[in-house]
């Protein structure tokens, strides 16, 4: 019965996703090319509305109580909805998406929905009074929803990685029998599946703010109900891609000067779209990859603290972290600068 509902709301949410193809250019919802797009041609964008919206019809259908027990929750996934259509049809600044976000998790705070909990280390529970609890989940979930929407750059990319990363959640609900986690998993496995075919490179429609800043923003609710469960340090290897990506290109940008929020063609997804001579499919299959390791080491992490209880696990996890951190952006910084001097040997020939 339950594989029966997630076929339904794939179906379903393909076929929202397919109407808003046909009447995008009517509501205004395109996506004009830039100097930083992979595409030449106006595309249809916003299918998040299409998507999102099955997700809470879905919620709502099938799982009614569940819907209603954490309807804070809900509606918290449902502000930052909206103000990721507004910007589909109106560009808004990051100020105020932030502000949203923030306004957001504290619509949260009343389901409890907190990041209480830094973890245990050596011993130690760090544990946050009410406030900086709030305070910390404001911030740490407005990074981790601006960080998935910052990947959404190329055909399938965010798609692909928020799969494999709510896959690995859809785990975590069913080792510790958590239905409000494994429900929001597959339910939105299922509608971003129904997305992905018609945004399989050639892309036929973009997900918009709509889509990436919601599957975002679920993908950071999920890490706050799951810490219930895990250690706050293997969350950081259940989502790397987008974490280290945003920190990668914020670091680049500081460095130059620049503002760490300002646009530009730095993200590793540009980088590694160039190296496999401008082959999506592959760029999506490498970096879905690599979220598969990441997110397969998070999970070896957690078994590691759980069921062994070693005292040094979340350090050095924590440790490994920093340093795959600095081995990316030395790499990828390599890699760019490679890519430059040969554009400028293309150009001057």
């Amino acid at each position: 019965m339950y594989i029966l509902e997630l076929l339904a709301i794939l179906i379903f949410s393909y076929f929202s996703v397919k109407l808003l193809i046909k009447y995008a250019h009517a509501l205004d919802l395109v996506d004009i090319p830039n100097e930083r797009s992979h595409h030449c041609d106006i595309i249809p964008s916003g299918a998040g509305i299409g998507f999102i919206l099955t997700f809470f019809v879905s919620m709502a259908l099938f799982e009614f109580n569940l819907f209603i027990e954490n309807a804070c929750t809900f509606l918290a996934i449902f502000l930052v909805f909206l103000i990721g259509i507004v910007d589909d049809r109106i560009e808004v600044s990051a100020k105020l998406k932030f502000v949203v976000i923030f306004l957001a998790v504290f619509v949260m705070s009343f389901d409890d929905m907190l990041i209480f909990s830094l973890g245990t280390w050596y011993g130690y529970d760090l544990v946050l009074p009410w406030f900086g609890a709030l305070l910390f989940s404001m911030f740490a979930l407005a990074g981790f929803t601006n960080a998935l929407n910052l990947i959404d750059g190329i055909d399938g990319l965010s798609s692909s990685v928020s799969i494999v990363i709510l896959l690995f959640f859809a785990f975590l609900g069913v080792e510790y029998d958590n239905h409000l986690i494994l429900t929001i998993s597959t339910f939105t496995i299922a509608v971003i599946l129904g997305f992905l075919f018609l945004n399989w490179n050639p892309a036929h429609i973009f997900m918009g703010d709509s889509g990436s800043l919601s599957l975002g923003f679920i993908i950071s609710v999920l890490a706050v109900m799951s810490l219930e469960h895990i250690h706050p340090i293997s969350v950081l290897y259940l989502a790397a891609i987008p974490l280290l990506d945003t920190l990668i290109v914020m670091v680049r940008r500081i460095r130059r000067g620049k503002s760490p929020f300002s646009p530009d063609k730095t993200h590793i997804h540009h980088i590694v779209v160039k190296f496999f001579d401008m082959n999506v499919k592959r760029t999506v299959f490498f970096l879905s990859l690599l979220q598969v390791i990441f997110s397969s080491i998070g999970y070896m992490i957690l078994d590691s603290i759980n069921k062994h209880g070693s005292q040094n696990v979340p350090l050095f996890a924590l440790l490994g972290f920093i340093l795959m951190f600095v081995l990316f952006y030395m790499i990828f910084t390599g890699m760019q600068k490679r890519q430059l001097r040969l554009d400028k040997q293309n150009k001057s020939s």
